[in-house]
Order: structure tokens, then C-alpha cells, then sequence
């Protein structure tokens, strides 16, 4: 789910209970955090330099048959390579081989979004009598934390290996105020491969202020390979008999809708592309799909399997595994062809969906919703698990 995707493209190259209660060639390696061989622990090299001349660092992770390279720019995950049946491996998100298309062009490609992932009507929410109101960069509503979210900061990395597991924490703190929202949030994401190659995403967060957060990932999947094309054939179940129907603006009206006798009907595996066409106006106004659908499991204590995704012609297969109520799921409906990836190749409608595990959009402002409210001395936590196959 990107920024009204087709104002973040143009705008930025111009430029259940509550979950929280409980590329390319790098340039030459400035530091390591390992050795390129001989050792599972995350190699770090210098990827590029913004504009003040502030660098900016790609790790590289492997195990289990999976490579992960990860950037401290928005913890983006800027490559993730995985095998097909046949033991060949190929990059299956969609990303850059350069930071200034990151910074400059990129619809969340790989990005960690925050303070809050999807969209809030009109940036505006009421907490504990008081009115907020946010940072506004999709039309009249706040998307993914606002003009500069979690994805357009610097994150602190520490890599680690840890017994069979590999892995980076990443920490960013987000100071009382910015973007609108109240509350410094120290937030500590970890990535985790472990041996047998599942990616695991461990978000965490505290506050000194009450307010709402809702952290996830923002990988475009294409598991035939970034730039090799439509995601349309690839097969797709998840585990959700209702959804969020959405007004011309993409917010949730508040209904949980039933996806039977629907496009958005996927409680049995299909393609894709099958019902994308259908007509139905809920489609008509996202160009596809661009919806919560409304987790059966709820909210629960450990992460559940709630999708799986399947590319008939490699046999890549990725299942999720989630604690939380909602999935986002995006056919990318807006990549226009004005981006260029790692592959050299330009990324059109349909070559990548997004699986963003999360809370239901605009909860802040729907009692109806799972609550997103983290108050002091609770401890945010949440837990995504990305398991391939072939």
C-alpha cells in the first residue's frame, strides 16, 4: 500500500484487544561488521550519501538458503533473494541499486513504516479528550506516518549472530511531536533469518505519552523475480471472511464487510489476476486491490498462518505468519513504469503486491476497531514470520 500511490510517485521525485497492550554494487566497503567469508554474521558495506554528504550502510545477511540485504535508510529491505524448485535463486522484492532512487522516487519500496502504517482520514485523531492532528501527504489524509515517517529516517543497526539465527536489531527513536503525533516512541525493530531461511520481523515500541502506533513492512513481492513481471498469475489465500470496504480516498467506512460472493473473496487459493476486473466498485476506485482484509484469528498471542502466496512458475511459495488482526493487501496498482529496479528492469501495474501484516486503517477514529492506543509503561510488541518454500 504506497502513498495515494500515484501522488507519492509524482510528489516525492518532485522533491480484537489491542496488540499494544502487552542493489546493485555498493561502493567500496567503508566497514565491515564481518568477514565476507567464514562468518554468518551480517557483513556492512557503504551503499551511498545523501545530499549533506551523510552516509548511509547495506547489510548483508544469509541463512538458510536466504539472503537479505537491509539498509539503515527507512530499514528498508533493499534485496531478498530466495531459490525456485529447480535451486535457482533470484531477488523477489522490488527495490533500487541506488540511494538517491530510495530517497528520491521509491512508493515505500522494503521500507519499516511508522509511527503509524496506513491511513488516518484527514491526519486527524482524538485521544483522551485531546484532538491531534498529523502531517498530511495523501491528499487530505495522513499515510504511513506522515511527509516524513519511519521509512525517511536514519535507523542505529546492530547485527547479531546468535546461535543458528543471523539477524540486525534496528532503533529509531521518533521525538513527542513529530509528524503530529504525541509521545516519544523508542522503537526497536528486529530482522531474523534463521536456518531455516524464514525471514522474522519482531517489532517493539515504548512511549512517555499516551498515543496510537501501528508498525509493518512494506516489501512489493514478485516471487518470479523483481522486473520479470505480472504478479497476476501468482496464487493467493488468506485466511479472512471479511474485509474494509473504503471511501474514494481509501479510508475504511467503518463496515467489516463480508468477502463472500465477492472479488475479495480468497479463503481458498486463487489467482490473482482472476476477479481483479470484475467491475466491482470497490475495485473500480483502488484499480485493484488495495484493502484490509479483517484477520479470522483476531488479535492473538502468537503469530498464526493468515496467507500464503504461491508462483506457479518458479513454485516459490511464501507463507505469512502473523499476532495481528489485519492484512493489507496492495496488486500494485500504480507503478506506472517511470521506475527503474535492481534488475534494470521498469516496474509496471501488477509486477509486485504487498502482504502488509498491521491494525485496521484509520482505527483511531473507528471504536469498532482493534485499538492502536500505547500508553507508558506498556511495551508494544509484535511478531510477522515470512516462510519460503519452494
Amino acid at each position: 500500500m504506497e502513498l495515494n500511490r500515484r501522488t507519492v510517485i509524482a510528489g516525492a521525485a518532485a522533491a480484537g484487544i489491542a496488540a499494544t497492550t502487552l542493489g546493485g554494487t555498493a561502493q567500496a566497503a567503508d566497514s565491515t561488521s564481518g568477514s565476507a567469508s567464514g562468518s554468518r554474521k551480517p557483513v556492512k558495506e557503504l551503499f551511498g550519501k545523501l545530499a549533506d554528504g551523510t552516509k548511509l550502510y547495506r547489510w548483508s545477511l544469509e541463512n538458510g538458503g536466504t539472503r537479505l540485504k537491509v539498509l539503515n535508510w527507512g530499514g528498508v529491505v533493499q534485496g531478498l533473494e530466495i531459490s525456485d524448485r529447480h535451486g535457482r535463486c533470484a531477488n523477489v522484492s522490488l527495490g533500487f541499486d541506488n540511494i538517491d532512487d530510495h530517497v528520491a522516487k521509491t512508493p515505500y519500496f522494503g521500507a519499516l513504516i511508522g509511527r503509524y502504517g496506513n491511513r488516518i482520514a484527514k491526519g486527524r485523531f482524538t485521544l483522551d479528550g485531546k484532538s491531534y492532528q498529523l502531517s498530511v501527504n495523501d491528499g487530505v489524509n495522513s499515510l504511513h506516518g506522515g511527509k516524513q515517517g519511519f521509512d525517511k529516517h536514519i535507523w542505529d543497526v546492530e547485527p547479531f549472530a546468535k546461535g543458528s539465527d543471523v539477524g540486525l536489531h534496528l532503533y529509531y527513536t521518533s521525538v513527542d511531536g513529530e509528524m503530529g503525533y504525541p509521545g516519544t516512541l523508542k522503537a526497536k525493530v528486529t530482522y531474523t533469518l534463521d536456518k531455516h531461511g524464514d525471514w522474522r520481523i519482531d517489532y517493539e515500541a515504548t512511549t512517555d505519552k499516551a498515543t496510537v502506533v501501528n508498525l509493518t513492512s512494506h516489501v512489493h513481492w514478485n516471487l518470479a523475480g523483481e522486473g520479470s513481471g505480472t504478479i497476476e498469475d501468482h496464487e493467493l489465500q488468506i485466511a479472512a471472511s471479511r474485509y474494509t470496504p473504503t471511501d474514494s480516498g481509501l479510508i475504511p467506512t467503518g463496515e467489516l464487510a463480508k468477502v463472500a460472493g465477492t472479488p475479495f473473496d480468497f479463503r481458498h487459493a486463487k489467482p490473482v489476476g482472476r476477479d481483479i476486473r470484475a467491475g466491482h466498485t470497490q475495485q473500480v476506485q483502488a484499480k485493484g486491490y488495495d484493502h484490509n482484509w479483517v484477520l479470522d484469528k483476531g488479535v492473538t498471542a502468537k503469530p498464526e498462518h493468515v496467507a500464503t502466496l504461491r508462483d506457479p512458475r518458479s513454485g516459490r511459495t511464501l507463507k505469512i505468519f502473523t499476532d495481528q488482526p489485519g492484512l493489507q493487501f496492495y496488486s500494485g496498482n500504480f507503478l506506472d513504469g517511470t521506475l527503474v529496479g535492481t534488475g534494470g528492469h521498469t516496474y509496471r501495474q501488477g509486477d509486485a503486491l504487498c502482504l502488509e501484516t498491521q491494525h485496521l486503517p484509520d482505527s483511531p477514529n473507528h471504536a469498532n476497531f482493534p485499538s492502536t492506543v500505547l500508553r507508558p509503561g506498556q511495551t508494544y510488541r509484535t511478531t510477522t514470520i515470512h516462510s519460503f518454500g519452494a
